[in-house]
């Protein structure tokens, strides 16, 4: 049946970033599908705020851990509360990420490191524990890095992000070939515009009206409209499918970016 194809019951899942954002969104849509659900990130209230959302709106489990993904042994601490709780991790949303915008003339190597820290080495780090106790567990599972259209095209005064974004593509695609025999599927999710706290900034101002009237479509995304392609990732629907980036913006990306 196709409710099963595409179905995360039973399952313990764990969304970095979260606390907020596509982050929090993706926990709920985790949960509302029968989704065991932790949610990690730097900031304890945030991910309470998240959990005490999904505990009453679905009246399932989920935890909140704190932790710093530049730190290997929080992450690494944090997946042994999370195992002890609810056993092994079989679905990771990476999904942690920042920006720091600034032309390229006055960016500072902290603006362009501290990007990188967090959008590739802190994803790299995650999805690395947990595909290494999946396989120490002789489990199968699927881990999505939360990519972004503009790891495929281009905006001005975002070296940082895009090259960040980027790094991740590509990195998926090496990981998948690593661990796709090993039944742990590495794949990309790649948002178009979608309005978060992050990118409120930009798709609220003046030049970002300016940008929605010229998409395709005509509009920014809703998130519910990234539901169906994160459970496809997440479930046996995507069973065959390791080291793919599913771009989710309406054909924004196949035109020139303006």
């Amino acid at each position: 049946m196709t409710s099963e194809l595409f179905s995360v019951a039973g399952r313990v899942a764990l969304v970095t970033g979260g606390g907020g954002g596509l982050g929090a969104r993706f926990a709920h849509v985790l949960a509302a599908n029968g989704a065991t659900v932790v949610v990690m990130g730097r900031r304890m209230l945030p991910l309470e705020k998240v959990v005490a959302s999904i505990t009453a709106e679905y009246g399932c489990k989920a935890l909140a851990v704190a932790a710093d993904l530049a730190d290997r042994a929080a992450v690494e601490a944090a997946f042994d509360r999370i195992e002890k709780h609810f056993g092994v991790v079989e679905i990771l949303v990476n999904s942690a990420g920042i920006q720091a915008t600034q032309s390229c003339l006055e960016m500072t190597d902290e603006q362009f490191t501290s990007v990188l820290d967090v959008n590739v080495n802190g994803i790299f780090r995650a999805a690395q524990i947990c595909a290494q106790r999946l396989v120490q567990a002789g489990k199968a599972g699927s881990i999505i890095n939360i990519a972004s259209i503009l790891g495929e095209v281009a905006r001005p005064e975002m070296a940082n992000y895009c090259a960040s974004k980027a790094a991740v593509i590509h990195m998926t695609k090496s990981m998948a070939l690593d661990l796709v025999a090993k039944r742990v599927r590495v794949n990309c999710l790649a948002p178009g515009y979608f309005e978060t706290d992050l990118t409120r900034w930009f798709l609220q101002s003046p030049e970002g009206k300016a940008a929605q009237a010229r998409l395709p479509i005509g509009r920014f995304g809703n998130l519910e409209e990234l539901d169906g392609p994160l459970l496809f990732l997440a479930s046996g629907a995507s069973k065959y499918v390791a080291g793919a980036t599913l771009i989710v913006d309406a054909g924004h990306s196949c035109r020139i970016m303006e």
